[in-house]
């Protein structure tokens, strides 16, 4: 080859090895926009489930504050010694197993309980016993 093609040629080789450089650095650029993509979407999404998370917070916030509300107004009127609202009769109250097998073999039952017979049930019961019973059974709303 003559001297003009050998010079031609490594102008083409040092082209080329140019060209490859900077599609190199292209393309590590474009990994690092998309990286940067990736990112900002993730941001993008987690703000949306904070949001998210807030209001269900808010919600749950407010209902627990009409609860307290309703308790304390239950409170207030067993403190009167009225009855306590029909929803919260509705409400499924139930005994532990070792109270109701207790309280079954004495005879009392599903029925409200008569404080009578109940006694007369807890007789041979610690103090400490007959009033965690009791307790149990006013929670269940057995006995008022």
């Amino acid at each position: 080859m003559d001297k003009v093609a050998m010079e031609l040629v490594e102008r083409l080789e040092s082209a080329a090895s140019t060209l490859e450089r900077t599609l190199s650095g292209l393309e590590e650029r474009q990994r690092l926009l998309s990286g940067e993509v990736e990112r900002i979407s993730a941001t993008v999404e987690t703000s949306r489930r904070e949001e998210e998370l807030a209001d269900r917070l808010a919600a749950a916030e407010r209902e627990i504050e009409q609860l307290r509300a309703g308790a304390a107004s239950v409170a207030a009127s067993g403190a009167r010694g009225t009855e306590f609202p029909k929803a919260l009769h509705s409400l499924r109250r139930t005994l532990p197993a070792s109270t109701a097998e207790m309280l079954a073999k004495h005879g009392i039952g599903d029925r409200a309980v008569d404080v009578r017979s109940l006694d007369a049930a807890l007789n041979g019961l610690s103090l400490e016993q007959r009033i965690a019973v009791k307790s149990q059974l006013r929670r269940a709303g057995a006995m008022a």
